[in-house]
């Protein structure tokens, strides 16, 4: 047993016979197509910024940029087939 000074065990012991049922439910279709559309304009937004920033010259943004438009591509289009 820890005293109430001692930072120890804070949790349960074991948390997966405390947690409930975790049953995910897709989210509608209209939500996904919502997201989706949300992600499609940051990507058009992360491309500009990528593109403006190889043409003034700063490669280092221009990359990071580009690969912040790929993976919120990646995600909305992950959005959109696991719901």
């Amino acid at each position: 047993m820890t005293d109430a000074g001692d930072p120890g065990e804070l949790a349960p012991s074991d948390p997966a016979a405390t947690a409930p049922e975790a049953v995910r439910e897709p989210r509608p279709w209209i939500e996904r197509i919502g997201l989706a559309f949300i992600a499609l304009l940051l990507v058009i937004l992360f491309g500009g910024v990528s593109a403006a920033s190889w043409i003034g010259g700063e490669p280092f943004l221009a990359i990071m940029a580009g690969i912040g438009c790929l993976m919120t591509l990646w995600v909305g289009a992950l959005t959109l087939v696991r719901g």
